[in-house]
C-alpha cells in the first residue's frame, strides 16, 4: 500500500533529524486533517520543542498513552501508523525530495484551509472578519514558502555584510538637493515615505512635482489618487514638464499642446499611469488588483508609487465601520501601504494631514500627525511642509524632517525649496538662503545658533534663487 504523505512526514519527523529540523517550523497541526494524524503530529513537535532532539517511537506511544482526548480505537489507530513508519524507515528518500514533498503539501493544505475560511466569511460564520479580509486570508496561504534562510551570522557572514556596505543601492532620486542629501540619493525600495503637511500647504504638489521627476528620469511612475480626478493630476504633471502655468495649459492651443507632449514623450524615457479611486473606498487589496492587471494588460511593472494620499484610503483588514479606533485604522493603513512596498520591491510615496494644532503651528512635529500616532511608527521617511506669509511672498517652502530611516534625522534638519505654485514646480535655491533658518542640523551651516527667520535679510539672502530645472519644451 502505497504511504500517505501525512506518513512520510511523520515518519521522517522521528527517523530524520535534519529533515524535522527543516520541515518543523513551517509544519501546522491544521494541516493534518484526519485527528490521529493531528495528535500524532502534535505529540512528536511537542517532543521536540521540548527536548531538542527527534523521540523514539516509544516515547511517542507513551505520550499517546497518557492522552485523555484518545478514544481506544484511535489510540489504535495512531500505534498502527507508528508500526508502520517503523517498518518505512529505512525507505532511502533523497533530502531535496522530502523537503520538495513536505512544502507542496503545506502549500496545498494552507490554500484548502485559506479557501473554507473565506467560505465560511461569506456564510457569515466569522462575524471577526469581513470579505475584504478574504483575498490577504488567501495570499498569505499562496506565499508558502520554505525559507531556508535563518538569519545572518555576524562572524560567518561577514563577507557577505561588507559586500552590502559597498553595493550601489537602485534608488528613486530626487531633482532636488537637499531631499538627495537627506535620503542619501533618493526613495529606496521596500519603504514607505510621508510628507506631512496641513490643508492647501503643497501635498499634492510636492508629489506631482516628484512623480514628474522620476518620470523624466526615465523611471515608470504609477500615481494613485484617491482625492482628485486623474485628470487634474495630469493637468498638474503637465503644468510641471511643460514649464507651464496651469491657467495657460488650458487655454493653449491643440496643436501647441500636441507638440509639448510630443517632446516629452522624447525626453521622459519612464512612464506614468495615473488612477482614480473614490474616496474611503480603495485598500491594498485594490492596488494588489491594479498592479497585476498592469504587469499582464500593459506590460507595466512601477519603480515607484505615490498614493494622494493616506488617510483617505481604506483598510483591508478592517471595515469603515469596524470599532477599532482611528488609532488603530490609520496604523493598519500604513502597515497594508509598507507591506505592498515590500511585496513589490518598490518605493511607496503617500501623504497624510496635521491635526488642527499643527495647521497653525510654523514648526510641527511627529505628534501634529492627524488621526493616528500609529502612522510616523510606521514610516521609513517622514517630512513636514510649512508655509508661512513671508514665505509665500519669496517663493519658498521650508521643509523640516520627522523621521528619518535614511540618514541622521539631526544633520540638515531644516531646509528650504524654492515653489512654483502656477507651474506646480520645487527648485532648489541658493545656499545662503539656508542660514536663515533655526536648527537646521546643517553641517556648513554658519548662521549661529537662534538665527531664526530674519526677515530684513530676505531681501538680500533670497535674491539669488536657482532656476527651475524644467524640460526645455
Amino acid at each position: 500500500m502505497q504511504e500517505s504523505t501525512e506518513a512520510v512526514i511523520l515518519r521522517n519527523l522521528i527517523y530524520n533529524e535534519e529533515y524535522s529540523r527543516q520541515v518543523l517550523p513551517y509544519l501546522q497541526s491544521e494541516y493534518f486533517s484526519d485527528r490521529v494524524d493531528r495528535t500524532v503530529f502534535e505529540t512528536i513537535a511537542a517532543y521536540i520543542i521540548q527536548y531538542n532532539n527527534c523521540p523514539s517511537k516509544e516515547a511517542v506511544v507513551i505520550a499517546l498513552n497518557d492522552n485523555e482526548d484518545l478514544s481506544e480505537d484511535e489510540f489504535k489507530s495512531a500505534i498502527t501508523l507508528l508500526n508502520e513508519c517503523e517498518k518505512q524507515k529505512d525507505i532511502a528518500n533523497t533530502a531535496e525530495w522530502l523537503l520538495d514533498h513536505a512544502e507542496q503539501f503545506c502549500k496545498d493544505k494552507a490554500l484548502h484551509n485559506g479557501i473554507m475560511d473565506a467560505i465560511h466569511i461569506i456564510d457569515g460564520k466569522k462575524k471577526n472578519l469581513t470579505r475584504t479580509a478574504i483575498p490577504e486570508i488567501l495570499s498569505q496561504a499562496l506565499s508558502i514558502s520554505f525559507d531556508p534562510h535563518i538569519g545572518h551570522d555576524f562572524l560567518e557572514d561577514s563577507d557577505d555584510r561588507y559586500d552590502f556596505y559597498h553595493r550601489v543601492e537602485e534608488k528613486v532620486p530626487f531633482d532636488l538637493e537637499y531631499f538627495n542629501k537627506v535620503t542619501d540619493g533618493g526613495l529606496s525600495k521596500k519603504t514607505l515615505n510621508i510628507v506631512l503637511a496641513g490643508t492647501n500647504v503643497g501635498k499634492s504638489l510636492f508629489m506631482c512635482h516628484y512623480a514628474a521627476s522620476a518620470l523624466a528620469g526615465g523611471k515608470d511612475v504609477l500615481y494613485i489618487t484617491c482625492e482628485m480626478a486623474e485628470e487634474r493630476i495630469g493637468e498638474r504633471i503637465d503644468a510641471n514638464l511643460m514649464g507651464l502655468t496651469i491657467a495657460d495649459v488650458r487655454t493653449i492651443p491643440k496643436s501647441m499642446y500636441d507638440k509639448k507632449i510630443e517632446r516629452i514623450q522624447k525626453m521622459c524615457k519612464g512612464k506614468l499611469i495615473i488612477k482614480e479611486y473614490p474616496t474611503a473606498t480603495a485598500n491594498v487589496t485594490h492596488f494588489r488588483h491594479l498592479l497585476n492587471e498592469l504587469r499582464l494588460k500593459r506590460n507595466f511593472k512601477p519603480n515607484i508609487i505615490f498614493i494622494d494620499y493616506l488617510n483617505i484610503c481604506a483598510s483591508a483588514r478592517f471595515s469603515a465601520n469596524a470599532n477599532v479606533g482611528m488609532y488603530t485604522y490609520v496604523k493598519a493603513i500604513a502597515e497594508e501601504l509598507r507591506g505592498l512596498a515590500v511585496e513589490y520591491n518598490l518605493p511607496i510615496m503617500s501623504a497624510t494631514q496635521t491635526n488642527r494644532s499643527g495647521y497653525s503651528s510654523s514648526d510641527p512635529g511627529l505628534e501634529d500627525t492627524s488621526e493616528s500616532f500609529g502612522l510616523p511608527a510606521t514610516a521609513d521617511f517622514m517630512f513636514a511642509l510649512i508655509r508661512t506669509e513671508d514665505l509665500d511672498a519669496l517663493g519658498q517652502l521650508l521643509v523640516k524632517q520627522l523621521k528619518n530611516r535614511y540618514n541622521e534625522v539631526s544633520v540638515n534638519r531644516k531646509f528650504v525649496v524654492g515653489v512654483d505654485v502656477p507651474k506646480m514646480k520645487l527648485f532648489d535655491v541658493a545656499q545662503q538662503a539656508q542660514g536663515t533658518l533655526t536648527d537646521t542640523g546643517q553641517a556648513d551651516d554658519q548662521s549661529g545658533a537662534g538665527a531664526g527667520f530674519r526677515s530684513q535679510d530676505f531681501d538680500s539672502k533670497f535674491k539669488g534663487k536657482k532656476k527651475s530645472r524644467e524640460l526645455k519644451v
